[in-house]
């Protein structure tokens, strides 16, 4: 032969392929195929046997769900501290709440380079490596002598949880695909929901016996607890016939791929968008409900962990409603729900009228529409391109924390004598939602 090489069917793919001999990799079927020309548009469905079941999937889900939950800990557990921080660090209130976007931005950035690398050498190493960075970054907050050298180490955070975000969206991707996919992750959201519902009590708690400073000390020692659990307790989901070579041009070529798909476009901009109505409220809430309304430090953190509830129902109703509907449909009935009650909230803010109460209500709702909208975006998106999942989950969450930390400076640069810069970035970010939704998800969702 002239070495070229007969074209042959992808099984993977079902596509023509052409390889050179180093590039070349097995398939499940013994087809060898060019790892890095595989077109990540056309969604792979995992192996037979390869889904775990029974006490496998609770086992799966509990440990996921664990170390999922470090991000929304690493965010929330600070909430009450940040007043505190203000006065101690001699900062202003916008400067702190960008150490909240210091986070954001890098777990963003973070997952464009992780989610390239968990595709080309696996799963477990860089969840390990990142779990080991969120260790350190945490010991370095709680030393931090200025807001300056806070948000850097908050930035070392967010490069860290960024590893287990990928991973972890991309393990569930490595063994499920549509709806099984979106249940697993309502699945998940139940274990990691309580996050956001204990965290700011912790931390509250933790405030009456120590300062800010303690919360990340317990960072730390969480983070230690789930590197230990990552690695006795998690097996490697990613074999090596699907790793992809970790190359500048094909990791732009598998990006670009990505970024021509209109409806995956869609979904990362809804994603990124109820992400940022979630952030909002969670970048402002604890000045607005203790420093406009008057709430304790612990009438905060038990109001707070109440409208989590709103988010946790959302999510655990979603199983139910995935029997009877497709995602899609979900989705745009998550962000209707959510503009809907956004415009409530803030029409309630700017009239003053029914006070906080009247603010609370529909925060609920809101926080319902996103628990009702995450776990289906990214199963959404990642079913289209299975074959890339990392790459794929690392666009989709670097939109969310992209979008999501441009709020927090926002609503603090529009001013903190009431609620309305607040619930006008929830509101804006909601109706995007819903514009967007309305454009992209027309009928059933085909395979990209």
């Amino acid at each position: 032969m002239d070495g070229a090489r007969p074209v042959v069917a992808n099984p993977v793919t079902a596509a023509p392929e052409t390889a050179a001999p180093d590039t070349l990799v097995p398939t499940p079927d013994g087809v060898p195929v060019d790892a890095a020309a595989v077109d990540v548009r056309t969604p792979t469905v995992p192996a037979p046997g390869t889904a775990p079941t029974g006490r496998a999937y609770l086992r799966f889900v509990l440990v996921l769900g664990a170390l999922i939950a470090i991000g929304p800990l690493t965010i929330d557990t600070y909430l009450p501290a940040l007043p505190s921080i203000t006065r101690d660090l001699g900062a202003s209130e916008s400067a702190v709440q960008l150490t909240l976007t210091g986070i954001l931005l890098g777990m963003g950035l973070g997952q464009l380079l992780v989610g390239p690398l968990a595709d080309a050498v696996g799963r477990r190493r860089p969840l390990i490596a990142g779990l080991a960075l969120h260790i350190a970054a945490s010991v370095f907050c709680a030393f931090a002598p200025s807001i300056e050298l806070l948000t850097v180490g908050r930035v070392l955070q967010g490069l860290g949880n960024a590893a287990v975000a990928v991973v972890s969206m991309a393990m569930v991707r490595d063994q499920f695909a549509g709806s099984a996919a979106a249940t697993m992750l309502s699945r998940l959201m139940l274990v990691m929901g309580l996050a956001p519902v204990l965290a700011p009590t912790l931390g509250g708690a933790i405030l009456q016996v120590t300062s800010w400073r303690g919360v990340f000390v317990l960072l730390a020692v969480a983070g230690t607890m789930m590197v230990t659990l990552a690695s006795f307790a998690l097996r490697e989901t990613l074999p090596a016939h699907r790793r992809r070579r970790l190359a500048f041009r094909p990791v732009v070529a598998t990006y670009g791929s990505l970024l021509r798909d209109r409806t995956f476009v869609g979904l990362v901009l809804i994603s990124g968008l109820m992400f940022a109505t979630l952030f909002s409220y969670i970048g402002g809430s604890s000045f607005v409900l203790q420093d406009i309304y008057g709430l304790s430090v612990a009438q905060f953190g038990l109001v707070f962990g109440l409208n989590s509830l709103g988010f946790l129902t959302g999510s655990q109703v979603n199983p139910f409603l995935l029997r009877r509907f497709e995602p899609q449909l979900l989705v745009r009935a998550g962000v209707t729900i959510g503009a809907v009650a956004a415009l409530l909230m803030v029409t309630s803010a700017a009239t003053r009228f029914g006070g906080l109460p009247m603010v609370l209500a529909p925060l609920w709702f809101i926080l319902l529409a996103c628990g009702l909208t995450l776990p289906n975006t990214p199963a959404l998106a990642l079913t289209r391109h299975g074959e890339a999942a990392g790459t794929a989950a690392a666009l989709l969450g670097a939109a969310q924390f992209v979008i999501g930390g441009a709020a927090a400076p926002l609503i603090g640069a529009m001013g903190s004598d009431s609620a309305l810069p607040m619930t006008l970035v929830m509101a804006l970010t909601a109706s995007l939602a819903l514009v967007v939704a309305t454009l992209t998800l027309r009928g059933r969702l085909t395979p990209a």
